[in-house]
């Protein structure tokens, strides 16, 4: 049976970064956009009607959290993830990556050093070096498309005086990974021993696959006492990420305390009547829309796996078990990762994320994003088949 989700979405001349930059970014302007992680699918109606809904009030001064925005936040995680969240651990935030910058600033100084695990989202690296903190990389080891964490390396590198900050991604964008409750633990249990804080930053939380583990809110596993900050979202969960607006969970008061110290110094806290109309409504009424969602992605994630490892010789991919992206291991095309996108741009026409900006780790590969109509996905595949015929 056909699926909404099937159906074609323009999205051009909306000022959508993944459409209206192809020229910047790639050159041309008519790539098959499969780069910015958001999805091609309309929000859900819920979302919709509460947003025209608000536009008809013709003000739009400043605006208050109201307590159902909440309500709705600590039902979800609730029903959901089973952790319980109480209302004062949540501080509301313009955005995950600005947390990930308000992080450093609070529980770091400059020169200091903040853990990541790349390949990993690109915003990790610029977060630390932006803020003047050095990054500690401590890779995750990748054995035939499956990535781990490195845990005895992590051990090594939170035990340097300078290591201040885990910026912890779960699941992990680019890879796909949702950690197991084993690693999950092992980390928490490291980061006791050597005094980090863990920025959590869990904004693909509901986009783990039907047929795979069930995500883990790192949350639920630690104790109030536990130096954690949590960055959550329903961005990326119902195509919401230019509402602007997310949630950090911080049971501990003056972590907690010192991260709205930063926000408030730049005068960052200001709520936007439709970032707020739009979070609620989505965690409120979203559910049955995300359920579908899901199928169709692992549909698509299926059709993607298997077309990419018969039929596009000199790559090959792994199943992802969260997110709705796909890590091409392009290696044995033996090209630089210039000459990759550029193969990838020119020659297949398709706008993918090169590896490269994940990190040195991701050297050889590209990310291509899932979340579009089947038949877009099709036409892309068949370009790059097309394409690596030529060759």
């Amino acid at each position: 049976m056909p699926s909404k989700f099937d159906q074609p979405l323009s999205r051009e001349n909306t000022g959508a970064v993944k459409y209206d930059a192809r020229q910047a970014v790639f050159g041309r302007p008519d790539v098959i956009p499969l780069w910015v992680a958001d999805m091609d699918f309309a929000a859900p109606d819920a979302v919709v009607q509460a947003l025209q809904k608000r536009a008809s009030h013709p003000a739009y001064g400043y605006t208050l959290y109201p307590d159902s925005l909440y309500e709705a936040m600590i039902d979800w995680y609730r029903e959901r993830h089973q952790w319980h969240i109480q209302r004062d651990w949540i501080l509301l935030v313009p955005g995950v990556v600005p947390s990930l910058h308000a992080a450093a600033m609070a529980f770091s100084a400059p020169g200091d050093g903040i853990i990541i695990q790349p390949p990993v989202y690109p915003p990790f690296f610029s977060a630390i070096q932006k803020t003047g903190r050095q990054v500690i990389e401590n890779p995750l080891e990748e054995e035939n498309g499956f990535y781990r964490m490195d845990l005895e390396h992590l051990e090594a590198c939170a035990a340097r005086a300078d290591a201040k900050i885990l910026q912890l991604c779960s699941p992990h964008n680019p890879v796909g990974r949702i950690w197991s409750r084993e690693e999950l633990t092992a980390v928490l249990d490291i980061a006791r021993r050597h005094s980090l804080v863990v920025v959590s930053d869990e904004i693909h939380c509901d986009l783990g696959f039907p047929d795979k583990p069930a995500h883990q809110m790192l949350g639920a596993l630690a104790s109030e006492q536990d130096a954690l900050v949590t960055t959550v979202a329903p961005s990326k969960t119902f195509n919401l990420p230019g509402l602007g607006l997310s949630a950090l969970v911080v049971p501990d008061p003056q972590r907690r305390a010192a991260l709205k110290d930063v926000f408030d110094s730049m005068h960052m806290l200001q709520c936007n009547p439709f970032s707020m109309t739009g979070f609620e409504a989505g965690y409120r009424h979203g559910g049955a829309w995300l359920d579908e969602l899901l199928v169709y992605l692992q549909q698509n994630r299926d059709f993607a796996v298997h077309t990419v490892n018969s039929d596009l010789p000199g790559i090959r991919t792994s199943e992802p078990e969260g997110c709705y992206l796909l890590w091409l291991d392009c290696r044995e095309l033996g090209i630089s990762d210039a000459e990759l996108k550029r193969f990838f741009v020119h020659e297949a026409g398709v706008g993918l994320n090169p590896g490269i900006t994940f990190g040195d780790q991701g050297s050889g590969f590209m990310r291509l994003n899932l979340a579009c109509p089947r038949a877009v996905l099709e036409t892309a595949l068949m370009q790059m088949r097309e394409a690596l015929a030529r060759r």
